[in-house]
């Protein structure tokens, strides 16, 4: 039973690690759990300030059982064990059996839409919130969404979002595991399916050179606008400003769908996690922000209306942390706007969200007219 009112979960991972760090920036109390408590308590031993947080470690089984146990008695789970698709359904539950609001940081749409699917009512009859994807790869680029919504003539959305930097061995995995799913744009409120080996060539501010991007798992942004009043269409992109490893991305999907996804599903995840953990198995260095920048472009339309903003960041892992300690130490002091399944813009107010990330020097919004 938790005697803090956080539980994060997957204290010793990359992503993990970065959440702790702003939850003590934010003077919120957490349990630092997961599945190896050694491990844990060295990479905390290490976070910057450490000394000054409020925080215990525990190492917990990954069940439903013992995450229910764990979580009980606390108010917000972070979760940042993934790839998502395979081990959030249990966190999830747990969540929910102990009466937590519930984050996580996954990325993969086909999670997201077992999200909304299965858990989002669920959630809303209890007043809780379940907010996966509450993260940089899609929380910093909903900012400028709902920015250009401001906009009230606007109905259709695009959205660009890229980082500099290698991904974590977390994300990799993660990467590999969302082949499996369907990558979804929304089309007049209705679902479409990208085309296989769907790409673009896009420009975003700030350089003078074209990116290579893709679907890239398909996104939140399709999900959460679904059922929205003012939007009708919208269309994510993204990706590594490195062309290299993105192409290197798209032959693994062309790869999947002609050699892997006929295997029976054990077999297909254990390939495919063999893979992910062959391109990145370590722990890349902590990001410069200097080097490691971000670009999270939106343009919209309406019949006679437009408007384009863009997020100018740094630091994706950075802001990955800042957003789930932001919004679990928001859902400590009020209650979510949305409960049942929602974006974290949604659930505690995008403004809100872009005057954090401004406030670390993560992320600035600007508006072109």
């Amino acid at each position: 039973m938790s005697k803090r009112p956080v539980v994060l979960y997957g204290a010793g991972g990359f992503s993990g690690r970065l959440a702790a760090e702003y939850l003590r920036e934010y003077n919120v109390p957490f349990i630092a759990a997961g599945r190896n408590g050694a491990k844990i308590k060295e990479v905390m031993s290490q976070r910057p300030g450490i000394e000054t947080a409020d925080y215990e470690v525990v190492e917990v089984g990954h069940s439903v059982a013992e995450l229910t146990k764990l979580f009980t008695g606390a108010k917000v789970v972070c979760n940042t064990v993934g790839p998502f698709l395979y081990y959030a359904p249990a966190v999830i539950e747990a969540a929910l059996n102990a009466g937590c609001h519930y984050l996580d940081i996954g990325g993969e749409q086909e999670w997201i839409f077992q999200a909304s699917e299965q858990w989002g009512e669920k959630f809303a009859a209890k007043g809780l919130l379940a907010a996966p994807a509450t993260a940089y790869m899609s929380v910093t680029s909903d900012v400028a969404v709902n920015i250009c919504l401001e906009n009230k003539a606007i109905d259709s959305i695009e959205v660009i979002s890229m980082f500099n930097g290698i991904p974590t061995f977390g994300s990799t995995q993660t990467i590999f595991a969302a082949l499996q799913g369907t990558e979804r744009y929304l089309e007049q409120n209705q679902y479409k399916t990208w085309p296989l080996g769907a790409s673009a060539e896009v420009s975003v501010p700030g350089s003078a050179l074209s990116y290579f991007v893709l679907p890239w798992g398909g996104f939140p942004h399709t999900i959460w606008y679904k059922n929205h009043p003012q939007v009708a269409n919208v269309k994510t992109l993204g990706g590594i400003f490195n062309r290299e490893i993105m192409q290197g991305v798209a032959a693994m999907g062309k790869d999947y769908h002609e050699n892997l996804k006929s295997l029976p599903a054990e077999e297909r995840k254990r390939v495919l996690s063999e893979r992910a953990a062959g391109v990145q198995a370590g722990t890349p260095p902590r990001e410069n922000p200097r080097e490691h920048r971000t670009i999270d472009l939106v343009a919209a339309r309406g019949t006679l209306e437009a408007a384009q903003c863009a997020m100018i960041g740094t630091c994706c892992y950075k802001q990955t942390g800042l957003i789930q300690a932001f919004t679990a130490h928001t859902l400590l002091h009020s209650a979510p706007r949305k409960a049942g399944f929602a974006s974290a813009c949604q659930a505690i107010g995008y403004r809100e969200i872009q005057k954090a990330l401004e406030s670390f020097g993560l992320a600035k919004a600007k508006v072109y007219q």
